[in-house]
């Protein structure tokens, strides 16, 4: 096995040595790399990602589950929160699909962003479309998409066409937006990471803010739907129950005043009557004021409490790749050629011609 070993390093040494002899061929290839890799490098739009963390309150699905009755469970290893999340449609494990889906990415097209260099406000969809910079090489494929693709008369994009006829402007702009958001939760602390990548670090700062914000608004109003149905429901029944108490009131109250010195039973009978229908009224009344406080306070106690752990920040360091980590990648690349020419490629050339 030894003598193998030596073998095959003998092997790689000699094959390395033969590479390094043609120096003429190896250094055409640094040379090679190295430019090329500074007119990429310098091509390349750096990128930058802002993140938000934050911590959403934990549902047991709505079914009134004491808080202590779940921290004593969790005591004893027992997770009350993840046994009854089947109970809630939308819970942590989804808010991934829930950022990237068309339908919310087109409420960020009027987002008013700003940049590093330009306090000037506009939307994120003019952003995208008039502040991004392309790399050169994406041009031709570009040019032949738009030369190749067919005309089309749904609208001109900006998130203003028919929602049902989508321009294909919007929808090549959604793709674009949510592949530089990313949303990640932790199984098991249900601790939400979201994160938007963006040329410009302002932009990037302003888009995460406005995600977590966006994204707390839509689990509420998912989680208090039906509560605010309820009192919206509940209101409009108190207000018909106040109209028809005052009504009868008025009624009971004119009444009294137009026959005060009446004795007879059949002006008493008809004030008890009208008196009965105002005590009637004013029961249905307070029944309904009590409905309507009760759909107020399910409102409060259905919204969820999300706890910021760290807010969203203008990032200083890109994340993309430094320009000397491509400097040195492409040099590699370069090399790597340069050693497959020597070893491989021309010898086989000149074998044939022989």
């Amino acid at each position: 096995m030894e003598e193998k070993a030596n073998i095959k390093e003998i092997d790689l040494i000699a094959l390395a040595t033969k590479v390094l002899k043609d120096r003429k061929s190896l250094t055409i290839a640094i040379i090679a790399g190295a430019v090329l890799g500074l007119i990429i490098a310098f091509s390349s739009p750096r990128s930058y990602t802002s993140s938000v963390i934050l911590a959403p309150e934990v549902s047991a699905g709505g079914i009134g589950l004491s808080s202590n009755l779940a921290d004593m469970a969790s005591s004893f290893g027992i997770d009350i929160g993840k046994g009854t999340k089947s109970m809630d449609a939308i819970y942590p494990e989804i808010y991934p699909e829930i950022l990237t889906s068309n339908d919310f990415i087109y409420t960020l097209f009027n987002v008013p962003v700003r940049t590093k260099n330009d306090d000037t406000e506009r939307t994120y969809f003019e952003h995208l479309t008039r502040d991004t910079k392309i790399p050169f090489w994406q041009y031709p494929k570009i040019w032949l998409v738009e030369a190749l693709k067919p005309k089309e008369s749904v609208g001109k994009g900006g998130g203003k066409a028919d929602p049902f006829r989508v321009s294909r402007l919007d929808e090549e702009m959604c793709k674009a937006i949510s592949l530089s958001i990313g949303c990640t939760v932790d199984k098991k602390t249900s601790v939400i990471t979201i994160t938007v990548t963006d040329q410009d670090p302002l932009t990037a700062a302003i888009m995460a803010d406005t995600l977590q914000q966006r994204l707390q608004n839509y689990i509420t109003a998912y989680r208090t739907k039906k509560a605010r149905n309820d009192l919206e429901y509940y209101t409009k029944l108190h207000t018909e129950a106040k109209a028809k108490y005052q009504k009868a009131q008025d009624a009971y109250a004119a009444y009294c005043d137009a026959n005060q010195d009446m004795l007879l039973e059949a002006y008493i009978t008809k004030r008890d009557e009208l008196e009965n229908e105002m005590q009637a009224a004013f029961t249905m009344m307070n029944q309904m004021s009590l409905q309507m406080n009760s759909a107020k306070a399910k409102i409060q106690a259905r919204t969820p409490a999300y706890t910021i752990i760290e807010s969203a920040k203008m990032p200083h360091k890109p994340s993309s790749m430094s320009r000397m980590m491509i400097l040195i990648l492409t040099m590699f690349f370069a090399v790597m050629v340069d050693a497959a020419w020597v070893l491989f490629i021309k010898d086989l050339i000149n074998n044939r011609k022989k």
